[in-house]
């Protein structure tokens, strides 16, 4: 056993050392899939679908995805951007947003002392899930790309609140077993 691992061993060496990583002055190293006509195609799928993922563009083309992103990174200079997910917000949110804001930083200044409970709740979706870790846009410049997702959709809803060393929850707002939409009742009726 120990004599045939290192005859093996012994010819990998003897390969490796036989091996030019580098060409050879004058030497040309021909591209069997980075071709000027497969970076057109590339860069013509994707201006067709932009969104499509470098895996469904190198299925699409009958690539490999590692040759379609090296066309994307090399030959189109484009870079992988991460997707941003944010709540859909409507035309007067912003102004809330911003006088709630300015109302807080008031009364901060006003006294220093004031103990400031932080609640929030989450929503976790039960389909359209999207993970941003695997997803990624390919462009020349960062796109900015949002992926907007709707106000209703099925979800179980988690409600807690942080108030210097105190946590205060987790509370799952449902009925029945059902989900239900937080409101000023159930609020009151969670906080009593």
């Amino acid at each position: 056993m120990v004599r045939s691992v290192t005859n093996t061993i012994l010819l990998w060496f003897g390969t490796f050392r036989t091996l030019r990583l580098e060409p050879q002055e004058g030497e040309r190293i021909t591209r069997t899939v980075r071709t000027p006509a497969n970076v057109e195609a590339v860069r013509h799928a994707f201006e067709r679908s932009p969104r499509r993922s470098a895996i469904r563009h190198a299925q699409a083309l009958r690539i490999s995805d590692r040759s379609v992103r090296r066309i994307f990174h090399d030959d189109l200079s484009f870079h992988p951007y991460k997707i941003a997910i944010v709540q859909e917000l409507q035309a007067g949110d912003f102004g809330r947003r911003l006088n709630f804001a300015e109302t807080m930083l008031r009364k901060i200044e006003e006294d220093p002392g004031i103990i400031v409970l932080t609640s929030d709740k989450a929503h976790f979706h039960l389909n359209e899930c999207v993970n941003k870790q695997n997803f990624r846009y390919w462009a020349p410049n960062n796109p900015r790309e949002l992926h907007q997702w709707p106000l209703h959709c099925e979800k179980v809803t988690v409600w807690a609140a942080v108030c210097r060393s105190t946590v205060i929850g987790p509370y799952f707002f449902e009925e029945g077993g059902h989900t239900v939409t937080v409101n000023s009742e159930r609020y009151v009726a969670m906080i009593s």
